[in-house]
């Protein structure tokens, strides 16, 4: 128990010492101004020292019971303590395999939320995300001032096109309406709405499946719907929508466009009904550089030209863009942090896995080591030895797989019944996740397994 204490202690100590490194590795996690000043929360300690005395007691107290249990004369004797030993393999077998269980867990988990949020950023969403920057101008303005911007932002060499309008078709934020269809007076629907001038849609490159776009004048009194809101309607067909109505604050507009359905939020929920009309009221410009000129100096000419043509008409505001496609991604903060975390969770548990395999190993090779000499002298080459060493403790990560797969895969299934769209769980996510393991632990056991097939015979069975 004193002995068990000790170490406890030391690595508490060291525990102690990094927990400002570590409170600086996961700021984004912490809540801001969190501070370690343990010298004015005297808690800490407290709460420190109930921690080792409790590791110490439940990590101590087996060994010390067993071994205090062992009656000298019959160990001296024969080779009881050996016997005893082996009688106790379960319990070690099992810790192994519990170890391994929740490292080939955290494997999968992770692999599948990392799968999910690259599926929500990379797939097709619909509408073009590269190259494409956005800004606010002030929205109690003359409408003659976005105008005159607009058409300076054309004017910059590394603009490839601009255009004015609402939100993003995708954005953190929603905007509902209601619009009636004098046709189908039923149809009761939340529909978001988006408003821009003629090269909005030339900006995302978002598609039409029939009609046209929305006429360059910009009046407003057109309009563009999505598939979804077209079947919603009762059109199967996009192009049966063409010249229906719908009414909007009073105003009856006909639909002469039916747009591709995007992703109007993130992919945690459905695709909406969506109306475009057109109109350069909007305080959003929307631009598209030129992706022949990716790079940060070729952008950030382009990005200075704008605020240069930003400040000349809005001398007193602050200049402030965003990509869209960032803007994409900060849809998804909250899943990337929690990959984030389950990346150094799963990086632990993998290293205290092989840690507790390599200490089995060398208890295994240390009790069997005089087997692997009298293997050696019958002619067993050191391949064959490492594979009778290997073969049970290979087993061993195979059990916590058939373990931590089900597990795994009902976990992950219930994390993603959260997105409306979702990836698929192949069957190499497990794949890998098992054969990683099996890698892993293969490595651990040639680190001892080799030295000891590699060992004189005679130095372990001389004293025979």
């Amino acid at each position: 128990m004193g002995e068990t204490f000790l170490i406890t202690l030391l690595a508490s100590v060291i525990a102690f010492a990094c927990i400002p490194v570590l409170l600086t590795v996961f700021s984004d996690f912490t809540p801001p101004g969190l501070h370690f000043n343990p010298f004015h929360q005297y808690s800490t300690f407290v709460f420190l020292s109930v921690i080792i005395v409790l590791v110490s007691f439940f990590s101590g107290i087996y060994p010390a019971l067993i071994l205090s249990g062992y009656k000298p004369v019959a160990v001296l004797k024969s080779n009881v303590l050996l016997a005893n030993q082996r009688q106790h393999t379960w319990i070690r077998h099992s810790l192994i395999v519990s170890q391994f269980v929740i490292a080939q867990f955290f494997i999968i988990v992770t692999i599948m939320v990392s799968k999910q949020i690259n599926y929500s950023i990379n797939s097709d969403l619909g509408f073009n995300t590269e190259a494409i920057i956005t800004f606010n101008t002030p929205r109690d303005t003359v409408a003659s001032h976005k105008q005159q911007l607009l058409n300076d932002i054309n004017t910059v060499p590394g603009v490839e096109l601009a255009a004015s309008g609402f939100l993003s078709p995708a954005d953190k934020g929603v905007a509902f309406t209601t619009i009636e269809s004098p046709s189908k007076p039923d149809v009761k629907a939340n529909i978001q709405i988006r408003w821009g001038d003629a090269n909005y849609l030339k900006v995302y490159k978002l598609k039409l499946l029939a009609g046209r776009n929305i006429a360059s004048s910009g009046n407003g009194n057109e309009f563009l719907i999505n598939n979804k809101y077209a079947k919603l309607l009762g059109y199967t067909n996009p192009e049966d929508a063409l010249g229906a109505s719908l009414k909007f604050n009073g105003q009856t507009m006909p639909i002469v466009g039916v747009m591709q359905d995007f992703h109007d939020q993130s992919t945690k929920v459905t695709i909406s009904p969506l109306v475009f009309f057109g109109g350069n009221e909007g305080s959003t410009f929307h631009i598209r550089l030129k992706s022949g000129e990716a790079g940060g100096s070729s952008w950030s000419r382009s990005i200075s030209a704008i605020e240069n043509a930003f400040k000349q008409t809005y001398p007193e505001e602050t200049f402030q863009y965003a990509f869209f496609d960032e803007t994409i991604a900060s849809m998804y903060e909250t899943e990337m942090r929690t990959a984030r975390l389950l990346k150094w969770a799963t990086s632990l548990s993998i290293f205290i896995s092989c840690l507790g395999l390599l200490g089995l190993v060398i208890f295994t090779i240390n009790s069997r080591i005089k087997e692997i000499g009298i293997r050696k002298i019958l002619g067993a080459s050191v391949s064959q030895i490492v594979a009778v060493l290997s073969k049970d403790f290979i087993r061993l990560v195979l059990i916590a797989f058939l373990i931590a797969a089900p597990l795994a895969w009902w976990v992950s299934s219930k994390w993603l019944q959260d997105y409306a769209y979702r990836t698929p769980m192949n069957w190499w996510v497990f794949a890998l996740s098992g054969a990683s393991m099996v890698v892993l632990a293969l490595v651990t056991l040639s680190i001892q397994s080799i030295k000891a097939a590699m060992a004189n015979p005679v130095k372990s069975l001389k004293t025979e």
